[in-house]
């Protein structure tokens, strides 16, 4: 395993824990596809950020 995507893994890993409330376990035993599926927008439309979203993540999650 590549040290780029072990850091990647990790950080997807924190993402789904903050966003879906996911233990590290459930995250590990689950798969890219279950993943999509559950972050995938109720409609079947691909889901969408707006600035503004990412805006209020930046300043949620400052870095440093």
């Amino acid at each position: 395993m590549t040290q780029l995507f072990a850091d990647n893994a990790a950080q997807l890993a924190g993402a789904v824990g903050r966003l879906l409330g996911w233990p590290p376990d459930w995250f590990w035993r689950s798969t890219p596809a279950e993943i999509a599926a559950i972050l995938a927008s109720p409609g079947g439309e691909p889901a969408t950020v707006t600035r503004d979203q990412i805006a209020q993540l930046m300043k949620d999650n400052p870095d440093g």
